[in-house]
Formats: C-alpha cells, sequence, structure tokens
C-alpha cells in the first residue's frame, strides 16, 4: 500500500510537467518459486548458493532418506509376500485346484449314486449324503476363489503402498522446478524442514514482470500485448516490454472521495512482461513509456 501511495504521487507531479503524459513510474516485480519438500526431515545436503544459476530438474537439496528407505523396504516385503499368495504356483492358486478337483469328484459320486438308485442298487440315504457332500465341495471352492481374489486385490493395495513408499522417497530429493536464479536460501545442511516449507527462492525469468500505473486518460492505449520502453538507473538502453494485464478497477491514489473533478487521481495497474527480464531486479524503479 505504502509502495501504490508513493507512486501514485509521484504520478501526480509528472503529470503537471511536460512529460507527464508520457513516461509513467514503476518498478520490478518477481514471483518467485519456493522449493520445499513434501514431507518434513533433515537436510543432508544443500548443492546451491545464493546467486547461482540452475537449470530445470537440477538437484538443488536432498533430504535425509532413512527413515523413507525403511519405509519402502516394509512396503517391498509386503508387495513380494502378497504377489506370492497369488502366483499361479502359490497355495492360494492350488487351494483352488484342489477345491475344483474336490467338487469334481463330488459330482462324478453323485452321478454314479443316482444311476444306482434308479436302478435299486444303492439307497436313498446314500443319494441325499453325495447330493450334501457335493454342495459343500462347491461351498468349499467358493470359499477358496474368495480368499484368492482378496489376496489380489491385497496385492493392488501392496502395490500401490510400495508405490507410495517409493515417489516418497524420490521426493526427498528437490530439484529446481525451472531454469533460474537462486534468490534466497531458508534452510541449510542438517536443519529440519517441515513438509511444504521452503528451502529456497528461485527465480526464473519469465516470472519477472513490471508494474506501473496508469492514469484514466492513458488507459484505452494500455491493452494486452502492446509494448512499451522501459528505463532505469543503470540498465541498457532499449529495454521494451509487452503488456500482459490491466487492471479492471481502478485505484485512487491518495486516497479521495470521488467526485468527477477527482477522476485525474483515477490510476490503474498495469504488469508487463520484459524483454529482457534479468535487466530488471525486484524492486527496481523503472520509468514506462508507451511506444
Amino acid at each position: 500500500m505504502r509502495t501504490h501511495l508513493l507512486l501514485g504521487v509521484a504520478l501526480m507531479l509528472a503529470a503537471c510537467s511536460p512529460q507527464g503524459e508520457s513516461k509513467l513510474q514503476g518498478y520490478g516485480e518477481a514471483t518467485y518459486l519456493y522449493v520445499a519438500p513434501q514431507d518434513g526431515g533433515v537436510i543432508a545436503s544443500l548443492n546451491v548458493k545464493e546467486g547461482d544459476r540452475v537449470e530445470a530438474g537440477a538437484v538443488v537439496a536432498t533430504l535425509d532418506g532413512a527413515r523413507a528407505a525403511y519405509q519402502r523396504d516394509a512396503a517391498k516385503a509386503a508387495a513380494e509376500s502378497a504377489r506370492a499368495n497369488v502366483a499361479e504356483d502359490g497355495a492360494l492358486a492350488e487351494a483352488v485346484r484342489q477345491a475344483e478337483a474336490n467338487r469334481d469328484l463330488a459330482a462324478k459320486t453323485l452321478k454314479r449314486t443316482e444311476e444306482l438308485v434308479a436302478t435299486k442298487a444303492a439307497s436313498r440315504a446314500k443319494l441325499d449324503a453325495d447330493r450334501a457332500a457335493l454342495q459343500s465341495a462347491e461351498a468349499a471352492l467358493a470359499a477358496a476363489k474368495a480368499q484368492r481374489d482378496a489376496a489380489a486385490r491385497q496385492l493392488g493395495a501392496a502395490e500401490a503402498d510400495l508405490g507410495l513408499a517409493e515417489r516418497r522417497l524420490a521426493d526427498l530429493t528437490l530439484k529446481a522446478p525451472a531454469g533460474g536464479t537462486i534468490e534466497r536460501i531458508y534452510r541449510r545442511g542438517g536443519e529440519v524442514v517441515a513438509a511444504g516449507a521452503p528451502v529456497l527462492a528461485l527465480l526464473a525469468p519469465e516470472n519477472m514482470k513490471v508494474r506501473f500505473f496508469v492514469p484514466e486518460a492513458q488507459l484505452a492505449a494500455m491493452t494486452p500485448g502492446a509494448e512499451v520502453s522501459i528505463s532505469c538507473d543503470g540498465c541498457r538502453d532499449g529495454l521494451t516490454a509487452r503488456i500482459t494485464w490491466v487492471a479492471s478497477e481502478p485505484e485512487f491514489t491518495p486516497p479521495v472521495i470521488y467526485s468527477l473533478e477527482e477522476r485525474a487521481k483515477l490510476v490503474f495497474l498495469v504488469e508487463a512482461a520484459p524483454s529482457d527480464p534479468t535487466a530488471i531486479r525486484p524492486g527496481l524503479p523503472v520509468d514506462v513509456k508507451l511506444k
């Protein structure tokens, strides 16, 4: 807010000068990328220092992975055990085959008994017993198949747990999400960092922008894609930027009660992407002119 007020006052003073119609005041603004772990831990190594330039995907820090490795190993053992249970030569598959054989034998026995009963060679009690044996064999087969299917589902869960454990272990290696410059380091080697807490801040060139305020009278010329020239103390000549965003709502700088007489104090915030992002630094005052 203080920055907006100061820039607004400077804008109003500039408007009173012959150059006020074309020169606008602004500043460099950066959107930082904060590199943070998804799980907390102890920083085992820090591979960069402030000011270093890194490429996208470069390893910038690692967390101690001992505990995550134990969890991965436990998940791997559970997955291997579950995989063995559902293997074609495993105990559950053998139990299903044995239950199928018992069911087939019971069915054949019942068929022979039915033929013997038809010729009075077997009793009705024998027939009832064989029917009950077939029903029992079919129930045992269904139970064996259910146990096998449950083990298959457990295998899926165990493999998912293993995948998660491996992913969490890999995530302890922190990589640069984009190419850029290391601007700030918040944690050093040996320190404990919480999940989601940034270890460092990275500034990608494409995340550098220029923000400036435009009087209502000049707003029509400020359209996305329009090119503006920018200058600053110590910057090389010929810097340009393209407007990327124009605020839809105005601001009063300094705060006033709205009236037609005060329209000259209405300003709109505009953002532009510099053609050479490395030439502008965050917070650096700049002058902006519409080309």
